[in-house]
């Protein structure tokens, strides 16, 4: 049974119904199939859910395939958008963690890369066309010869040669667009070390089992998954007919179909997407810069730490305030931008540039930059008024009275009625006094050393915020006021790309 290949061994189970040569095509592909689901989902107990739902629909389709399917490449293509459908439909959605799909039997340069390149390794996939993506997964997923990839392709060897290396160079592209670069030899060799690992032993057994009994024995959840999934691969073949229909209608002058909603539903989920930005998730999550259309409908808010950010459901000026370090008010729009959202991550290694790559990407992108200068507005000076209040402690003096502070080497502590620094410039008093004010708020106290200090006053709840008591609590308990007044400052322009 062994020796016949994938075609042969799925007209077998069709024609007679041998449930011997589909358990032949599991334990044949079920680490492939595996690997995708994990690399996307997260977690071995999800990826084994992906995986069992994945061959269950193996074998509900299979009458349906043509008879050159190409079925390593099939597979591949339905575990990435099981696991897309895992992931949007929340199915005991767990966090990514980077070691999950990182092995270590690479030299240090391909080790490297595969840290890198694994999360956006399926999502670079995706961007490839049939062909292409086919291409990859038999010389580098399955590990076939250039000669037989040629075969399946139904093309030479040399045919095969030029398009691998076709696709190799848009996988590299599709990389150095998000701050990872290599070369293709580094990349292939990468993916052909690490794309593909060994699945649980008992996995294909238990699979095969599954998938004979078209998932009469399957958990509710994973029935759900296989709906949403059979779902999403009957719009992924609509949607590649309406390109290609696209193509016809551009070509005769014609648009019946507005390209920006064709592209809306052409997207990729990561795993960083979740309702509401956290800190967690940008720390866990391993280092890329991506913006994509909003797959929420809510404002699911915006962290960062250093030029490190992340923010979902966020307009074109956020993602720009993000990429340049400016607040809104510091920012001048010079152009009309759309109400359309966007998801967006830029969390590359400290001192790697994120923001300098993010700015990148918002050119690429959207067409958007963003310039500095000097541009007169109102502003609100920060200034000693009272210097005998000693408000500002020298650093470390209130650590010992805030818990939550304590084996941190600075901190900020916000809530109702309440702002507290440990270690911090007035810079950083500052910029919170500029959200809360709506102004830009300009230091002029002349304090340059980094400092304990606590701001303390009444407020009811966060739609009734008490200017007047944290003006009244800023003089009494720092010695500080704000004065209204008109000046230059350095603004953020931003604009499109002409």
């Amino acid at each position: 049974m062994q020796e016949l290949d994938d075609n042969a061994l799925l007209r077998e189970y069709i024609e007679r119904d041998s449930e011997e040569a589909f358990a032949a095509l599991v334990t044949r592909h079920v680490n492939k199939v595996y690997s995708v689901a994990l690399r996307l989902a997260g977690n071995p107990h999800s990826a084994e859910e992906i995986t069992q739902a994945v061959f269950v629909i193996l074998a509900r389709k299979s009458r349906q395939l043509g008879k050159r399917v190409i079925i390593s490449g099939w597979l591949y293509q339905t575990a990435r958008l099981t696991a897309v459908t895992f992931i949007r439909g929340g199915i005991r959605r767990a966090h990514r963690e980077q070691e999950a799909c990182m092995q270590t039997a690479l030299n240090e340069n391909e080790s490297n890369t595969w840290m890198h390149i694994a999360p956006l390794l399926d999502a670079a996939m995706a961007g490839l066309n049939e062909a292409d993506r086919h291409a990859v997964v038999l010389r580098f997923f399955d590990g076939k010869s250039l000669r037989e990839v040629g075969a399946a392709l139904g093309a030479n060897e040399e045919a095969a040669k030029k398009r691998v290396s076709r696709a190799l160079e848009k996988l590299r592209s599709f990389f150095a667009r998000r701050g990872v670069s290599s070369t293709t030899a580094i990349i292939a060799g990468a993916i052909s070390a690490n794309s593909v690992q060994a699945a649980p032993p008992v996995l294909a057994k238990s699979v095969a089992a599954a998938a004979l009994a078209k998932g009469a024995a399957v958990s509710s959840s994973t029935i759900t998954l296989i709906k949403g999934a059979l779902k999403v691969m009957a719009w992924a073949k609509v949607k590649t007919a309406i390109v290609v229909g696209m193509g016809v209608l551009l070509a005769t002058g014609t648009t019946a179909i507005a390209v920006k909603e064709i592209q809306k539903h052409i997207h990729t989920t990561y795993s960083w997407q979740v309702p509401k930005a956290s800190f967690d998730v940008l720390h866990k999550t391993p280092p890329q810069v991506v913006i994509v259309p909003t797959i929420f409908s809510e404002d699911g808010g915006r962290v960062g730490e250093n030029d490190r950010v992340l923010g979902i459901a966020q307009p074109i000026q956020e993602i720009v305030q993000a990429a340049y370090r400016k607040s809104k008010y510091r920012t001048f729009v010079a152009t009309d931008f759309s109400d359309a959202k966007y998801d967006f991550i830029a969390n590359l290694p400290n001192g790697h540039g994120s923001g300098k790559a993010l700015q990148e990407e918002l050119k690429r992108k959207l067409n958007v930059i963003g310039r500095l200068e000097q541009r007169e507005t109102d502003v609100l000076l920060l200034k000693i008024a009272n210097s005998h209040v000693d408000g500002f402690k020298p650093s470390g003096s209130l650590r010992q009275g805030a818990p939550q502070a304590k084996g941190m080497r600075t901190a900020m502590i916000s809530g109702l009625g309440q702002y507290t620094g440990f270690e911090q410039p007035v810079s950083v008093l500052a910029f919170f006094l500029e959200s809360r004010f709506g102004l830009p708020v300009v230091d002029r106290t002349g304090l340059n050393k980094s400092y304990d200090f606590s701001l303390k006053w009444d407020e009811k709840d966060r739609y009734h915020l008490n200017s007047d008591g944290l003006q009244q609590a800023l003089l009494n308990q720092l010695g500080l006021e704000l004065v209204p007044s008109r000046e230059p400052i350095e603004m953020l322009v931003v604009e499109k790309v002409k």
